[in-house]
């Protein structure tokens, strides 16, 4: 996650998925300001994982660049405008089986 800080993502996110999900161990959501910054992050990411691990990674998404999704095998990483994030929101849907977040009362 060091290369998305210092790629200046905003709003990073961890999310274990163990016992909720076999897909992955980890999910990483974070937001880039615009679709230039989420390509390059992305692009930077998996070059960092292919040299720093020997691991190809897949990606999906990188021509549009709203919404990049990083399959390193065990880490997903989503990488989003803002809008396109918050239009899926991701962290809720991977929030069942937690405590819902308190509401305010009037």
């Amino acid at each position: 996650m060091s290369s998305l800080d210092d790629d200046q993502a905003v709003e990073l996110v961890s999310i274990p998925l163990a016992g909720k999900s076999t897909i992955a161990d980890h999910m990483v959501i974070a937001s880039g300001r615009s679709t230039r910054q989420v390509a390059s992050m992305a692009q930077k990411l998996a070059d960092r994982i292919k040299r720093e691990l020997g691991r190809n990674v897949r990606i999906e998404g990188l021509p549009t660049a709203d919404w990049v999704l990083i399959d390193a095998d065990d880490v997903i990483v989503h990488l989003f405008r803002p809008e396109v994030r918050s239009f899926y929101n991701l962290e809720r849907m991977w929030n069942f089986g937690e405590a819902p977040a308190p509401t305010a009362v009037q």
